[in-house]
């Protein structure tokens, strides 16, 4: 294992033929939360987390607040003051492995970052504890602005299913963003988004669904950790109506160029086998406007 990667990441690197490329993006990498990166999170009201329940499922868990319920109390330690989602199994997967990854979000300027650490509950909140620390690029996010007089609303139903129903099939075959969580027994877990023009993400049964990878940072943290544990959970949001779409199975990594052509702009594609799905009416309290689509999603 190097210092900036785990097995499953050089894997996926050497067969894209990009280490060397890799090697250079990882010096970003830092093990401490800058000042800049401080106050980015004090100002959000959203962020993603990763983690992992006792039977090895990965899940990726919406929490949300005003801003500053995010807030770094030093350069290794982030508090979260903020309850999951009901049903939710962060609380209790975060008991089973703290292993925890996390992704903030400001969809307006497309700036986004990750930390990947341990964390654990206290009474006054969720406490992240930092061991990879790193900004990614703007690519794929599609700007949105948030309005705040709806924060606190709480969960109106949770349904629970094997696979997806119609409606959810038709929510996630036009969604243009979801994030998704995975988990390697050395590097933790991590949690990532992914976006492109709606239609991107394509529901091939009720329980399987496949999207493009396109060209990204060269590191391959998702990748990496599916390459070893095919476990992994997504998570799509209804940015208009507030609900979640939690979903936790198995992928894994399509290299045949054949597949990939059918979508534009892929460099391989990601199939993904569905074993729970939860979903939230009402999950968020936060609205969202839609501004503008990535400039360089493929189309």
């Amino acid at each position: 294992m190097s210092e900036a990667f785990h097995s499953g990441e050089i894997e996926i690197q050497t067969r894209a033929g990009v280490q060397e490329m890799a090697r250079r993006v990882g010096r970003s990498i830092g093990d401490s939360i800058p000042e800049a990166a401080q106050e980015f999170l004090r100002q959000q009201p959203l962020a993603v987390l990763g983690s992992v329940d006792a039977a090895g499922r990965v899940w990726a868990s919406l929490l949300t607040g005003e801003p500053g319920f995010l807030e770094a109390l030093d350069k290794q330690t982030v508090r979260i003051a903020a309850e999951p989602l009901p049903g939710d199994p962060l609380r209790e997967n975060l008991r089973a492995c703290d292993d925890v990854g996390m992704i903030a979000i400001e969809f307006a300027t497309r700036r986004r970052m990750r930390l990947n650490g341990k964390a654990e509950w206290r009474p006054d909140g969720l406490y992240l504890y930092a061991r990879q620390v790193y900004a990614n690029c703007p690519k794929y996010i599609q700007a949105r602005e948030w309005q705040s007089d709806v924060v606190g609303a709480s969960a109106s139903e949770v349904r629970h299913g094997q696979q997806l129903t119609g409606e959810q099939r038709q929510w996630v075959g036009q969604a243009d963003t979801f994030f998704i969580a995975s988990h390697h027994s050395e590097g933790g877990a991590d949690a990532s988004h992914r976006g492109g023009n709606p239609g991107f993400v394509r529901v091939l049964a009720p329980d399987r669904l496949v999207w493009p990878d396109y060209t990204g940072n060269r590191m391959f943290q998702t990748l990496g950790n599916i390459a070893t544990n095919p476990n992994a959970g997504l998570l799509f949001l209804d940015f208009e109506r507030g609900s979640t779409l939690q979903i936790t199975g198995t992928a894994r990594v399509v290299w045949e160029a054949e597949r990939a052509v059918e979508f534009a702009g892929a460099e391989r594609l990601v199939e993904f086998e569905i074993e729970q799905a939860m979903e939230t009416r009402g999950a968020a309290g936060l609205r969202w406007r839609f501004l503008q689509s990535s400039p360089v999603n493929p189309s």
